[in-house]
């Protein structure tokens, strides 16, 4: 499953899709405000009985076609519709956190307004809340069994503006993702569940010389060395792996894991 924030990721639904595997692989995109899934209701006159009439005969048709094809895309459709009409029931239900206790709300920070910035980097408005959200939506996916949840959120991308846009960027972060990791943990979820926190390159450890700018005011794209962290899924906690030159610029020094 699939949750975003911000103003959307520059690399679109290429992030879950399948490559090369089958279609029924690729990731599921719940939107955080209305329906979950586009198209998720039946239309007015169409019972779940006569749904579920019609997604048997389609099967039937689906498995002749395989048998003379061996098309493994026709087997991701008969997965799929039947995955968009479990869906019926367990989305709506999922989503909804008018139900939940207001000490878990106000732990995530969930609905709570973006603080007043400078500059116009961290994803556009309304990120606060949503990525909030997302972090507690998430817990409730792995709580109903969901395998693997992705959340996105754009942007970390301080090309100026650093001082700014990191400490907004962070402001947004540092609650839900803490409270996602204790919630998990009170829950006895952490145990089975890997929360791993990455994103696609780092930032240079010098300022970004740009033509036009008085000032150096941010970091450029840095794909050499970067952090990432893991907790839970019987990680050990308190360990680092790895470590780069005395700038950050180039991996280097001890290979090995320390504490």
């Amino acid at each position: 499953m699939v949750l975003t924030a911000g103003r959307g990721t520059s690399g679109g639904v290429t992030l879950w899709q399948s490559g090369f595997l089958p279609s029924i692989h690729e990731g599921v995109r719940f939107r955080t405000a209305g329906s979950p899934i586009l198209n998720l209701a039946n239309p007015d006159g169409l019972p779940t009985s006569l749904q579920r009439k019609g997604l048997n005969a389609l099967a039937r048709l689906h498995k002749k076609q395989f048998e003379a094809t061996s098309d493994e895309e026709i087997q991701s459709r008969i997965s799929n519709y039947e995955l968009a009409f479990c869906m019926q029931a367990a989305a709506p239900e999922s989503m909804d956190l008018s139900g939940g206790k207001q000490s878990t709300l106000d732990d995530y920070g969930v609905n709570r307004p973006d603080p007043k910035k400078k500059g116009n980097r961290g994803g556009g408005p309304g990120t606060y809340a949503s990525f909030a959200n997302n972090c507690l939506l998430a817990r409730r996916m792995v709580e109903r069994g969901v395998h693997f949840v992705n959340i996105f959120r754009a942007s970390w991308d301080p090309h100026s503006g650093l001082d700014d846009g990191l400490a907004h960027n962070c402001g947004m972060a540092d609650q839900p993702i803490a409270a996602l990791i204790r919630d998990l943990k009170e829950r006895g979820l952490l145990d089975s569940t890997m929360v791993a926190w990455g994103s696609e390159f780092g930032r240079a450890p010098r300022g970004e010389n740009r033509p036009g700018y008085k000032k150096i005011s941010g970091r450029d794209h840095h794909p050499k060395a970067f952090g990432a962290w893991l907790a839970g899924g019987g990680c050990k906690g308190g360990l680092s792996y790895g470590e780069t030159d005395e700038i950050g610029w180039e991996p280097g020094g001890r290979s090995g894991a320390c504490e």
